[in-house]
């Protein structure tokens, strides 16, 4: 399968390192990783030592495939969408954080759109090279049109045959909330307190806030109609703490190298979606204005 990654940072160079192994993949990035991809390949350690080399290029125009993997930052989304607009792609599938982008990418295509999440865990080192920090798991499920089951299961079989741990899900909007509850009860915590994961091990005042956010955002999913308990979420979001308990969130990675996050797609979106379905979401509310706080006093806003 031709699979085009569009945004090879940690995850997407992971993923399309990984793929690159059964497939023929493209990364689209940014110099210098995607200069030390093209001539060298690229360098995995961490769960698995091994080097692949998929294609690299900076601009993705014009580009032909059979699956586009979007795996940019949120904001970074309808930006991936125009360049998509110009290529030829039969599908397109989202590995993003947050929520919104989906409807973003499908408001400018006309190709199908897939939903998916992931579990695998992923830092960018150096030009070139991608720590693997944690196998994980990919679900992938319809978007648009609702009924492309039979799509969303040739991509599952695509990543199993690269040896990703990967299925296809009818319920990929509830899988979505699910994964925005646990990034908005984990990200935003760790970020402000500058600590790796593990420290929201219950009990502590860490795991309070980020249980009361994960909580919240179950409440506004069951409001927009998707049936998420708050045990779901609780115990989701324990098990990402203690499976990723000395890694550092993409949202305190963020803060600590000084780039913009993706709050608004996480704990931002919750705070709108509450505010349409008259919720009150006091701790996601609070914890979106203090990193659009720290945003702005560097500048990032």
């Amino acid at each position: 399968m031709e699979i085009l990654i569009l945004g090879a940072g940690s995850l997407g160079s992971l993923i399309g390192g990984l793929l690159a192994r059964a497939h023929d993949v493209t990364l689209v990035g940014r110099d210098p990783h995607v200069a030390a991809v093209r001539d060298a390949g690229l360098r995995i350690t961490g769960v698995e030592t091994l080097t692949t080399h998929p294609a690299a290029t900076t601009d993705a125009s014009g580009a032909s495939a059979d699956l586009a993997l979007v795996t940019v930052k949120a904001y970074d989304t309808p930006g991936a969408a125009d360049a998509l607009a110009t290529c030829d792609v039969d599908a397109v599938c989202s590995l993003q954080n947050g929520m919104g982008n989906e409807e973003r990418l499908a408001a400018g295509l006309d190709v199908p759109v897939l939903a998916g999440t992931t579990t695998y865990g992923a830092r960018l080192a150096d030009p070139g090279h991608v720590e693997w920090l944690g196998r994980g798991r990919v679900t992938v499920g319809p978007w648009r049109p609702v009924d492309a089951v039979a799509r969303s299961e040739r991509v599952a079989a695509a990543f199993r045959a690269a040896d990703i741990d990967a299925a296809a899900t009818t319920d990929v909007r509830r899988r979505l909330w699910e994964k925005l509850a646990v990034n908005a009860a984990i990200n935003p915590v760790t970020a402000l307190a500058r600590v790796e994961n593990g420290a929201l091990t219950p009990p502590g005042a860490l795991a309070e806030v980020a249980t009361a956010a994960g909580t919240e955002t179950a409440r506004v999913a069951r409001a927009d109609g998707v049936d998420l308990s708050t045990a779901t979420v609780h115990e989701a979001v324990e098990d990402v703490v203690r499976g990723t308990a000395r890694n550092r969130s993409s949202m305190h990675q963020d803060v600590a190298g000084g780039r913009r996050t993706e709050v608004e797609a996480i704990n931002g979106y919750v705070v709108d979606r509450a505010a349409a379905a008259g919720e009150s979401v006091p701790v996601n509310r609070t914890l979106a204005a203090l990193i659009r706080g720290w945003e702005a006093g560097a500048g990032l806003r």
